[in-house]
């Protein structure tokens, strides 16, 4: 095989790869920054797997029957080249993954002192084994289950079993993670969510919910034997909708003698 010819199917492979990655609607913002630098890794790594294969296959098929193998002979300029190359490669992933990681909806390093703006939302779950228990911190809502939820105002509820968090599109979300007991995991893996919730500490993690529907979440650290019973549901809905949801919540919390709080009320990590 020429070189011209090993040249053109190595484009020709790179191309078709490419061209065959899926590119999917993103359900946060986070998930959409993870993925977008997946696609920038595979965009190098499939070049480069494909090059060392193909070299691989070449070499073998051409040498197989070379008995009497010579010293390979030093090439300064090949090694130059190849040191700069990889040296290129590495200082592009290293650029590319810092920065998503320094974006705060994939690593959030605010204070302890959350200040959601109007219509943010801001959750607190508390692990414990082997359940969680999901607290609105910018509403009167606490420990909210599928059973507590309307069905006529968030239809999505139906049939779901277990904690849930309704949540808007389009707002800011903050979900501060807390244990109990053992360390635990909290994880949504279609929103690209997932923070640990270790004893005496709290954690927060924040995105923006870009699609409406269903995201199942779990523990991700295993803590006992009812460790894969430790599941939950994030319900994102319209503005509208969870406008509603609200109302109904806290509603019923006023019915009883309890005073809701505004959506927008600033909130500290330890409530």
């Amino acid at each position: 095989m020429t070189r011209t010819r090993l040249g053109s199917l190595l484009v020709g492979l790179v191309g078709l790869a490419l061209f065959a990655t899926p590119v999917a609607a993103q359900p946060s913002t986070t998930a959409g920054l993870i993925n977008s630098l997946n696609g920038k890794l595979l965009y190098v790594a499939v070049p480069v797997t494909l090059f060392v294969e193909i070299m691989l296959i070449y070499a073998v098929l051409k040498f197989r029957n070379n008995d009497e193998p010579a010293p390979t002979r030093e090439n300064r300029r090949l090694e130059v080249t190849w040191t700069v190359a990889t040296a290129i490669i590495l200082l592009f992933v290293g650029v590319a993954s810092y920065g998503v990681l320094a974006n705060p909806d994939v690593t959030y390093t605010g204070a302890e002192e959350i200040e959601p703006s109007e219509g943010d939302v801001h959750v607190k779950t508390v692990a414990y084994q082997w359940n969680w228990r999901m607290n609105y911190q910018t509403a009167n809502i606490t420990e909210l289950t599928a059973d507590d939820i309307d069905t006529a105002v968030v239809p999505q509820a139906e049939g779901v079993e277990g904690p849930v968090i309704v949540v808007p599109q389009g707002q800011d979300l903050y979900f501060t993670t807390a244990s109990e007991d053992v360390i635990h995991g909290f994880s949504v893996p279609a929103l690209g969510l997932k923070q640990d919730a270790i004893p005496g500490q709290t954690n927060t993690i924040k995105t923006v919910a870009k699609e409406t529907g269903v995201y199942q979440g779990y523990c991700t650290e295993y803590c006992g034997v009812a460790h894969s019973k430790m599941y939950f549901t994030v319900i994102v809905v319209d503005q509208g909708t969870y406008d509603e949801f609200v109302d109904s919540q806290t509603g019923s919390s006023d019915s009883s003698g309890s005073s809701s709080a505004s959506l927008a009320a600033p909130t500290r990590l330890g409530a």
